[in-house]
């Protein structure tokens, strides 16, 4: 039975990803808004109910790894090392994932103007990043022992959040992501100097 449940969920990873790639190739070469999700679904050779069963909506598709990002982030914080600070585990955290993926690529130029010139989905992105911002700010908090609802937790929260694209195509992302969260550790007015 734990074969045959292996064997399924593996089949439902296939469909997903399927799905997400046909989506990604037909949007970045015919525009997001001139594909419809049951072209999409074709191209991935599956019905529309079953890419509604994967993506509840055609922004989804965009963003297939949004739930694998979001608890990445929670990890980062939860799952830190001894003696690493919250702020330090954050700035590693980005600094891994801007090495993974990165931001130089063309084909990551492609999916930025993609979703930068599209409003549905930078409207989909922004609800995407707020429902990060309170998971995160709830684990910050949880791990520095600050009650629920925590105002410092959540501005952490926000401000790692936004810092994500800030190194842009920076020579030197892992400095660019040091000098952000050294001003976040140390503040603004040691920073100028003041």
């Amino acid at each position: 039975m734990t074969e045959t449940m292996g064997r399924r969920e593996r089949k439902k990873a296939q469909t997903r990803r399927a799905l997400a790639d046909a989506a990604l190739r037909l949007f970045l070469e015919r525009g997001y808004d001139a594909v419809g999700v049951r072209e999409v679904a074709e191209a991935a050779d599956v019905s529309v109910t079953t890419l509604f069963k994967h993506f509840p909506s055609k922004e989804a598709l965009v963003f297939d790894e949004d739930q694998d990002h979001e608890a990445a982030l929670v990890a980062a914080v939860r799952d830190r090392a001894a003696g690493q600070s919250v702020l330090h585990a954050l700035r590693d955290h980005l600094v891994r994932m801007r090495v993974a993926f990165r931001g130089d690529e063309p084909e990551f130029r492609a999916f930025r103007q993609m979703v930068e010139s599209t409003p549905a989905l930078q409207e989909y992105q922004h609800r995407m990043w707020l429902r990060y911002e309170t998971a995160l700010a709830a684990a910050i908090a949880e791990a520095t022992g600050a009650p629920e609802g925590d105002l410092k937790s959540a501005a952490l929260a926000r401000f790692t959040l936004e810092s994500r694209n800030l190194p842009g195509t920076h020579e030197d992302p892992e400095r660019a992501f040091r000098e952000i969260f050294d001003l976040l550790e140390h503040g603004w007015g040691l920073a100028l100097g003041r």
